[in-house]
């Protein structure tokens, strides 16, 4: 789950609870609050967001 916070920036969420806190662990995701594994699909789509987002909030090229 991905929540926008309020400066437009997005945020991965636990798709069972929606809390926003993810421990890495040996190579995984694990939710903080319920402890479900967070998905790898989960995972590429928050980080596809992230790269939208920094693309089209990246200061312009000098020159």
């Amino acid at each position: 789950m991905i929540f926008i916070n309020p400066r437009g920036a997005p945020e991965l969420a636990c798709d069972h609870c929606g809390c926003r806190w993810v421990d890495r662990l040996k190579g995984k995701a694990y939710c903080y609050e319920c402890g479900e594994e967070i998905s790898e699909e989960a995972i590429a789509e928050f980080q596809q967001a992230a790269t939208e987002f920094a693309a089209k909030h990246a200061p312009p090229a000098a020159g």
